[in-house]
């Protein structure tokens, strides 16, 4: 079947915009090739600075016929029904049409015909269209065109389009269209410098080849590849090691088409400067990868760098303009550096008087003074000691005003700690100046370090109860102080570092240190306790368990120990995934079923005690005194927080429940007998909450 090969060439598109829209015009010209019966084999674009590709394989060389049925007006209808019928289906006449009969009496059905196109034309009408819609976050126009309406536009100026269509074993043709005076046909362009000559092309794998003989890398992968695979060698040639940066690699590998890796260096006194502030500088603003010493694992006064041309004198040129641009930069990072240690962290803190964190939220001061508040009541319920945390919690933000950060906002809290240590802080002080901002997502590492960690805790519960005194919650999609990841972070630190908090009083702490009172203070900690809910369960599902489980354990009400919460949700899940927490769970359910239509009919509860006087069989005897039993067990387990073992408990009330259902009717004709066995199915439900609300529970 014929194959369809589609470049889009023109002035280099931003390297962050290639791998999208390399996506997006596979998915927009598979959708439309769907839409229109087409169904191909297989599809893969490419992006380069200045390309985008696609080729398609395995299109149908024609669309197949369409064949459907429009049902008419009765027999013996309106004349004017009639005429309008045959109109609409192409019929000569209604003997033309079948008759289908019907409850409601006999209808004409006409059999409309629609004969497919070729390919070929489907994609002329299709490709224009996809061309001009195409979703670009940015784009513009130009030329003598631009001042026209309806007038392209493109992400940069589009030059040539190359659309061909055809089997493997014959010449394709052009997919002819023409969009705002560019008219497609079969050729492209080279590398700009290397071979800028125009080349003819006919296919896909004579297109690639072309291509990379003409200094172009089509396949974005095979650039990166090259581009790691070269650093890397040219790093070990010199006893180097290359320092990894997934993301300067799919930038680098957006900016050149024919990938040539260079190094180069400079001057040694620079390495006095941290590390993070020397590879910042020369990525940030050269783009450029820096190299480490292994047997120290510190920088070297190295870089590589990737040009986009193979240069006569082997890059010479190049390599001597990157080091002067970077030899200023790192100056000037250094001189930041210098700077900043003139001056010590507390020496920045009065300039905070005059930023505002949040109109309705005070300054930045006032934020630090309540994360300092809030650090000292939580230090001691982490074991950790309240004079540095309260040190750590009064320094943790005064970097935010140095001139580093002020450069390069990425090494926020890390440079922190270095000034920290280097005017002689606590070790534990200095790791808490950069530690408090983590975890930012769920591959970042939480602290471990108990001042690190009372800081992070106070900082992000001083951001949640703050924004959600004002009323500034997340909604939908929106979240635009991320609060969602600060309360991710708070479950992290909680869970992983297996601290006992109690959040509903963390929060009423945190609360009562703000300026502004919400409307119904009473109520924020609870409803934030919500909040912290749905994201646990967000954590959970993302780790495979069970999150209704969650849900079981919250409707108990008065669970605000998050770790506590974690371990129960977690021996509930182990307990559910047996045959016996099976079975109780289609027992409890059962019981809470019947419960639920026989209150609705008789508009009342069942609670309280059975009366055992009633009992009259013996799995009733054995139900009431298997639920007694197990609640005191399971109670006395849980008050331990050994929740294995109240789970163990639980188990031996299967057996009862599985044989009071087999045997018992429930609905006696004696309404006294009956209550009092609505009473038991009661207890069942109470039985089993004393370590969740089974109802909440999914099957």
């Amino acid at each position: 079947m014929p194959d369809l090969l589609l470049e889009l060439f023109s002035e280099e598109i931003p390297a962050r915009m290639q791998a999208k829209a390399a996506d997006d015009l596979r998915r927009m010209v598979t959708d439309k090739l769907i839409a229109e019966g087409l169904v191909y084999e297989g599809a893969k674009a490419f992006a380069t600075p200045r390309r985008l590709a696609l080729t398609v394989h395995g299109i149908p060389a024609r669309q197949p016929d369409l064949k459907t049925e429009r049902r008419g007006p009765k027999v013996g209808a309106p004349d004017a029904a009639v005429q309008g019928f045959l109109k609409a289906t192409g019929l000569k006449s209604l003997d033309e049409a079948k008759i289908q009969r019907d409850p409601k009496g006999d209808f004409y059905i006409g059999l409309i015909e629609k004969p497919g196109r070729d390919a070929i034309d489907v994609l002329a009408e299709i490709l224009p269209v996809i061309i001009r819609t195409f979703p670009w976050p940015k784009s513009m126009r130009w030329g003598a065109r631009s001042g026209k309406p309806g007038s392209l536009n493109w992400v940069r100026p589009l030059h040539a389009i190359t659309a061909t269509f055809g089997p493997e074993t014959e010449e394709p043709d052009v997919v002819k269209f023409e969009v705002d005076g560019i008219e497609s046909g079969q050729t492209t362009y080279g590398h700009r410098f290397l071979a800028p000559a125009p080349i003819s092309v006919r296919r896909f794998e004579d297109y690639e080849a072309k291509l990379l003989a003409a200094k172009v890398v089509l396949d974005p992968e095979r650039r990166k590849d090259a581009i790691l695979t070269d650093a890397k060698q040219l790093a070990f040639a010199q006893s180097f090691e290359l320092v990894e940066d997934q993301n300067l690699l799919d930038e680098v590998a957006g900016l050149v088409e024919w990938p040539v890796v260079l190094m180069g260096s400079f001057e040694p006194e620079f390495l006095k400067t941290p590390d993070e502030v020397i590879r910042a500088t020369i990525r940030n603003n050269q783009k450029c990868f820096v190299v480490r010493d292994p047997k120290t694992g510190k920088l070297a006064s190295k870089f590589i760098l990737v040009a986009n041309i193979e240069a006569t004198d082997g890059g010479k040129t190049i390599i001597a303009g990157n080091e002067r641009v970077i030899r200023a930069r790192l100056s000037d990072a250094k001189f930041f550096y210098e700077t900043d240690l003139k001056t010590k962290l507390e020496g920045r803190l009065p300039k905070f008087d005059q930023i505002v964190f949040h109109e309705k939220l005070g300054t930045q001061a006032e934020r630090i003074k309540r994360i300092e508040r809030l650090a000292a009541e939580i230090a001691p319920l982490v074991g950790a000691d309240v004079a540095k945390a309260t040190r750590a919690a009064h320094l943790a933000k005064a970097d935010l005003l140095t001139e580093v950060v002020g450069e390069f906002p990425e090494v926020q809290g890390l440079m922190g700690k270095y000034y920290a240590l280097a005017q002689g802080e606590d070790a534990s002080v200095a790791a808490a100046c950069e530690e408090h901002y983590k975890p930012q997502g769920p591959a970042d590492r939480v602290p471990t370090d108990p001042v690190s960690v009372v800081v992070a805790l106070a900082d992000k519960i001083d951001t949640l109860v703050g924004f959600w005194a004002i009323d500034e919650k997340p909604t939908g999609s929106k979240d635009p102080y991320a609060l969602r990841r600060a309360a991710l972070g708070v479950i992290r630190l909680i869970a992983e570092n297996a601290l006992r908090l109690s959040l509903i009083k963390v929060a009423g702490s945190a609360l009562a240190g703000l300026s502004v009172k919400p409307a119904d203070a009473s109520k924020l900690p609870s409803d934030l306790l919500a909040f912290f809910a749905d994201r646990l369960k967000v954590q959970l599902r993302e780790q495979g368990a069970r999150h209704d489980l969650v849900d079981a354990v919250f409707a108990l009400g008065g669970q605000d120990d998050l770790l506590m919460i974690v371990r129960r949700v977690e021996a509930l899940g182990k307990f559910l995934d047996s045959d016996d927490g099976k079975n109780l769970l289609a027992g409890t359910k059962r019981a809470s079923n019947i419960l639920s239509i026989e209150e609705k009919k008789d508009k009342r509860s069942f609670d309280g005690a059975p009366d055992a006087a009633l009992y009259s069989l013996a799995e009733e005897k054995a139900l009431a005194k298997a639920i007694g039993e197990v609640k005191a067990e399971a109670s006395a387990a849980v008050a331990k927080e050994d929740f294995a073992a109240a789970m163990s408990a639980m188990a031996k009330l299967r057996p009862p429940v599985d044989a009071f259902f087999d045997k018992v009717r429930v609905n006696d004709d004696d309404p006294k007998v009956r209550e009092n066995r609505l009473k038991l199915l009661n207890e069942i439900r109470s039985a089993t909450r004393a370590v969740a609300d089974f109802s909440k529970i999914q099957d």
